[in-house]
C-alpha cells in the first residue's frame, strides 16, 4: 500500500484513544502525515515523539504534534478528545461536560477547515456526532460517528468463536445506539451466506444462545474497563477501518452513525448506526438490512431512547 500523494490526518485529543488511533494509522500507513492536537501540548508532543521514534521500523510516515491550524488542509479530522467518566458521575453529567468540550473543538476546527470529513470517536459518540454536525453545519454524511462499528466487531468475533469459524466469514450487525439500547440483528446474520442459526444447529445439534452473545457484546466494553481501566485498542482498530474506507474510496458497508434525515421517519434527527456505504465523500448512502418486526421495533426504541437522552444532555448547552 503506497502513501504517495495522501494528505494528512489530524487527530484531536492525545489521550489513550487518540494515541492508539495515531499509532494504528501509522503502522497501517494510512496517511503521509498524522498530526496530534491536544490542549495539553506536552502530552501531544510526547505522544507524537514516542510514535515517530518507531517509524524507522516502517515505511516513513510523518507524525508530529500541531494545532487547529493544521485542519486547514487535512484530508480527515478524527475527534477523540473528551473527559473520562469519574467515580460517582452519571452518564448524563459526562455527556454535558463532553458536549461543551466538543462544541468548542468543532468551532476551532471550522476556523480553518473547509468542508472536512470529521470522524467522531469521543463518547457519548452518538450525541457528540449530532453536536459536531449541528455546530459545523457540514452535510450529515461528512460527520461520521464510530457508532456501533466496535460493537459489531465484538459481536462477529463472539459468533465466530462459538461457531468455530474465521471471523471474516461472519456477517452480522449491531445497530442503533452505541450503548445499552443497541440492537443485535440476528435475523440476517450469516456464516458464509448460511443463516447463523442454521449453521450452528447443523454443527452443534442445538440452538444458538442469542441472549448470551448479545449480553456479552453489550457488556464487553465495561468488562475491559473493569479489568484494565480503559478501552483503546479495539476502538483504534475500528477507527482505522473507517479511515481506510474513506481514504481508499472503498464504498465499504460499515455500521457507523450520522444524523439521519426525515426520510428515516422515527429514526430522524438522531445520529445512530445503520449499515452505510462509506467512501471518499463520507457516508454515501444507507443500506437497509433485513430485520424482523421485533428488531425494527427495537431500533425505533433505540432512537427514541437516544433522542430523550440527547434532549436532556443538550438542555444546558
Amino acid at each position: 500500500m503506497g502513501i504517495i500523494g495522501r494528505n494528512k490526518i489530524v487527530i484531536i485529543g492525545a489521550g489513550n484513544v487518540g494515541e492508539a488511533v495515531c499509532y494504528t494509522l501509522m503502522v497501517r500507513r494510512q496517511a503521509s502525515e498524522i498530526v496530534l492536537v491536544d490542549i495539553n501540548e506536552e502530552r501531544a508532543e510526547g505522544s507524537a515523539l514516542d510514535i515517530v521514534h518507531g517509524t524507522a521500523f516502517f515505511h516513513q510516515v510523518k507524525v508530529r504534534h500541531g494545532s487547529y491550524a493544521d485542519c486547514a488542509n487535512a484530508q480527515m479530522i478524527i475527534l477523540t478528545a473528551g473527559v473520562a467518566r469519574k467515580p460517582g458521575q452519571t452518564r448524563l453529567d459526562l455527556a454535558k461536560t463532553n458536549i461543551s468540550i466538543t462544541r468548542n473543538i468543532a468551532r476551532s476546527i471550522m476556523q480553518y477547515a473547509t468542508d472536512p470529513i470529521i470522524v467522531v470517536v469521543s463518547n457519548p459518540v452518538d450525541v457528540l456526532t449530532y453536536v459536531v454536525q449541528q455546530e459545523t453545519g457540514l452535510p450529515a454524511g461528512r460527520v461520521i460517528g464510530s457508532g456501533t462499528s466496535l460493537d459489531t466487531a465484538r459481536f462477529r468475533q463472539m459468533i465466530s468463536e462459538v461457531c468455530g469459524v474465521d471471523v471474516s466469514n461472519v456477517h452480522a450487525y449491531i445497530l442503533g445506539e452505541h450503548g445499552d439500547s443497541q440492537v443485535p440483528i440476528w435475523s440476517s446474520a450469516t456464516v458464509a451466506g448460511e443463516p447463523v442459526d442454521q449453521f450452528y444447529r447443523n454443527q452443534k445439534g442445538q440452538e444458538l444462545n442469542h441472549d448470551e452473545i448479545s449480553t456479552k457484546t453489550k457488556n464487553a466494553g465495561g468488562v475491559v474497563i473493569k479489568l484494565k481501566g480503559a478501552t483503546f485498542y479495539g476502538v483504534a482498530m475500528s477507527t482505522s477501518r473507517i479511515v481506510e474506507a474513506i481514504t481508499e474510496d472503498e464504498n465499504s458497508v460499515l455500521p457507523v452513525a450520522h444524523v439521519l434525515s426525515e426520510q428515516y421517519g422515527p429514526l430522524k434527527d438522531v445520529a445512530i448506526s445503520l449499515p452505510c456505504v462509506v467512501n471518499r465523500s463520507g457516508v454515501a448512502r444507507v443500506v437497509r438490512p433485513m430485520m424482523d418486526e421485533a428488531e425494527t421495533a427495537a431500533l425505533v426504541k433505540s432512537a427514541e431512547t437516544l433522542r430523550g437522552f440527547m434532549a436532556e444532555a443538550l438542555q444546558e448547552n
